[in-house]
């Protein structure tokens, strides 16, 4: 009897746990930005075949009502009813003007023809490529998203894209899935956009404070005295001038001593 009583209580406590974490969810995604639970459903390619920069403004786009949800191709039908689910609209089929679903492809870099350019390393939204200048380059595959955005900055034509290796049956990423349409993909690839964006504000940032101090090194002059600078600078070239010119006609002035009269 005692065991059966536990048996009960435990099973009661789980339910409840349960229970809560259903309601915290839901409170959770209630307070979400709507912009935020359309991007969750986005593939997180950074593509821009949507027309838009990105996922995050094109589900912007989207809670504003300024886009449709049939824009992106890496998502497919898979993501376009996932949005009209949570938008409560039906289905609609993808708008091929801005491409076709594909299966997933992954960059490859023909390391004997890179030439160290790092305009891919530019291009790329997810940082999954790493080189140096006038190094050679590499593609980390784990966490590129297929975007083909490196493709066309390439001057020597040396990336290919190429078909996703399957996963094994017994590698743990066979059951969670590597399409770029898999949660766990897409978050990672969320992930390392973001930090990305937050990388090159930190650059900009740093140029910008470069840029300020060693203008607040050079002394401030009036416009008064820039003119005047101006002027002066101006006038000294003039007499310049005018002293060549006068030495030049003072010595095709002079007579020639070393010629013989006749």
């Amino acid at each position: 009897m005692l065991l059966k009583a536990l048996l009960v209580t435990l099973t009661g406590l789980i339910l409840l746990l349960a229970v809560l974490f259903r309601l915290k969810q839901r409170r959770r995604i209630a307070f979400t930005p709507l912009s935020e639970r359309v991007d969750a459903l986005l593939p997180q390619t950074q593509c821009g075949q949507c027309g838009y920069s990105g996922c995050m403004p094109y589900a912007q786009a989207i809670a504003a009502g300024r886009a449709e949800i049939n824009q992106c191709p890496p998502g497919g039908q898979t993501t376009i009813k996932a949005l009209a689910r949570l938008l409560h609209r039906k289905p609609i089929p993808l708008n091929i003007t801005h491409g076709e679903h594909k299966p997933l492809f992954l960059a490859k870099i023909d390391e004997n023809s890179c030439i160290g350019c790092t305009l891919c390393l530019q291009a790329c939204p997810v940082d999954a490529i790493v080189g140096a200048a006038k190094q050679m380059h590499t593609v980390i595959e784990s966490e590129c998203t297929g975007c083909e955005l490196c493709l066309p900055p390439c001057p020597v034509d040396c990336i290919d894209m190429l078909p996703a290796p399957k996963p094994s049956f017994w590698n743990w990423s066979y059951f969670r899935g590597t399409s770029i349409q898999s949660g766990r993909k897409a978050n990672q690839a969320r992930r390392r956009h973001l930090a990305r964006q937050s990388r090159l504000r930190k650059e900009q940032r740093i140029r910008e404070e470069k840029l300020a101090k060693k203008r607040a090194q050079i002394p401030q002059r009036s416009n008064t005295e820039t003119m005047d600078d101006k002027r002066a600078t101006i006038q000294a070239a003039i007499k310049r001038v005018k002293s060549k010119k006068a030495a030049i006609k003072k010595t095709t002035a002079l007579p020639d001593h070393n010629t013989k009269k006749p």
